[in-house]
């Protein structure tokens, strides 16, 4: 294909040199530390908010369509990089238990709604594993959702799945399950290829099963996008790139990258945190993780994948997340359902409580598990509107006049100004987007538009310089 893994590492440490300069300017931390730009304010740090406070006011969107997310928080077992909350290798009455509840929670949002069904213009289910159920209680869970959930204008329903739970005669019967009832696209969570690393990772596949259940996957006709972890103890540039030498020829729709992160950014503490607290040489260097990240893209450059949504390739512009696009480029309103599940509303957002207890027992009482959020004032709101679609694709201004109400020509244009000259945003009379270079770092330059309070790391752990993102701050 033109580029072999050695080449492709050899050619990527080229991006050191813009590494060393943007730390230099402020734009990353003195020490790499890496936090994701996946929601703002970020995950952890939302108040307390009752089901009053957050639907006041609140009318659904006149389409009345909503992205629709459901979590199933199961795993057969702990994956040591994971910063979620689950349940491993849960009893059947257990997991019935849950998906009950998950049934009387949908009613409740229906109910708080004013709506009889929730009208999906996309679905995704994740977890944990959605497909660690028995099969007889994923045909329960589908039947039960389906009912609730009118899929009649939906354009696109992921599942997120583990390898594992494809594999034999119940991995067969899970995949038509899914299939009979609409489901089109898995996201399957490889993490890797090398099975020493997925030992590390404490993952209950290897790689061939991660390739058998691929296979499986193509057989039952779904478009399919496998997802990998890099920056984990144990990889090299070198045995990484082969990695994804091997991803490349799989023959999937598209291929998704993830930086491994070792701060909590959820609501639990991985494993993986107190491994680098207590044993940090064992993890890449943040130049070898920045050369890893590099390398990947030239290799999947190199076999017909670009980069469609920030860090997932495809070969073809049609093949992405509807669902990632809707929340995340579009803004338009979605329900999460779910524990630890997400509401965004337009100017609002929810989260659901974390605890199963508290889950069970505010669904058992007619009450909505909520239990942290914002309804977002004027800043927030144009803070909000241009860092998810900066961070996925783009940000058209004529969407962000109708998200936040503001022209963003009159907004952060001293901000906007430096990212310019440092090489990071582009700009026409359509659309602020990131550079290749600033897409390479998008989640550093969208922390440059976070409010001071709600930037991930201290103004002293940056460089002084013109891309400190304490400075030049205002709106």
């Amino acid at each position: 294909m033109g580029i072999t893994a050695k080449t492709a590492v050899a050619e990527a440490y080229g991006i050191l040199g813009e590494y060393h300069r943007l730390r230099k300017a402020g734009l990353i931390t003195e020490r790499g530390d890496f936090f994701p730009s996946v929601h703002y304010p970020p995950i952890t740090m939302y108040p307390p908010i009752t089901e009053e406070q957050l639907f006041a006011g609140y009318r659904p969107p006149p389409d009345d369509l909503f992205a629709v997310y459901a979590h199933i928080p199961f795993c057969t077992r702990p994956c040591a990089f994971c910063h979620y909350p689950g349940k491993y290798s849960a009893t059947l009455e257990e997991k019935n238990l849950y998906l009950d509840t998950i049934a009387q929670e949908t009613d409740l949002y229906m109910a708080r709604l004013g709506i009889s069904r929730i009208r999906a213009r996309c679905v995704l289910i994740g977890g944990g594993t959605p497909t660690d159920l028995t099969p007889k209680q994923l045909r329960g869970f589908l039947d039960a959702f389906t009912r609730r959930v009118d899929l009649s204008s939906c354009t696109q329903f992921s599942y997120d799945v583990d390898p594992s739970t494809l594999l034999g005669a119940d991995g067969a019967r899970r995949l038509e399950i899914m299939r009979s009832y609409g489901v089109d696209r898995l996201t399957i969570g490889a993490q890797s290829l090398n099975d020493a690393v997925l030992k590390k990772m404490n993952r209950a596949h290897d790689a061939a099963g991660v390739a058998a259940a691929i296979e499986a996957s193509k057989k039952a006709g779904f478009k399919l996008n496998i997802e990998f972890i890099f920056g984990y103890p144990g990889q090299t540039p070198e045995n990484w790139a082969e990695v994804v030498a091997k991803a490349a020829g799989l023959g999937v729709e598209e291929i998704q990258l993830y930086r491994l992160k070792i701060a909590p950014y959820g609501d639990k503490t991985g494993p993986v945190f107190g491994h680098f607290e207590h044993r940090p040489e064992e993890f890449p260097s943040v130049p070898e993780t920045l050369v890893m990240k590099k390398a990947a893209m030239l290799i999947l450059n190199a076999h017909g994948y670009h980069e469609n949504l920030t860090r997932v390739f495809s070969k073809e512009r049609k093949d992405f997340s509807h669902y990632a696009a809707d929340q995340c480029c579009n803004l338009y309103d979605q329900i999460g359902l779910g524990l630890t599940a997400f509401s965004s509303l337009r100017d609002r957002f929810g989260l659901n409580t974390q605890d199963f207890g508290e889950y069970y027992s505010q669904i058992k009482a007619g009450r909505l598990p909520l239990n942290r959020g914002l309804v977002r004032d004027r800043e927030t709101q144009a803070r909000w509107a241009i860092i998810l679609p900066l961070k996925n694709r783009d940000v058209p201004k004529a969407l962000y006049q109708q998200r936040a109400g503001m022209s963003l020509d009159g907004l952060f244009r001293e901000k906007i100004g430096l990212l310019k000259a440092g090489g990071l945003l582009a700009e026409s009379a359509a659309a602020l987007a990131l550079t290749p270079l600033g897409r390479f770092f998008a989640d550093e330059v969208c922390h440059q538009f976070h409010h001071p309070a709600h930037i991930p790391f201290p103004k002293a752990a940056y460089a002084a310089g013109d891309l400190n993102p304490h400075e030049h701050n205002r709106l």
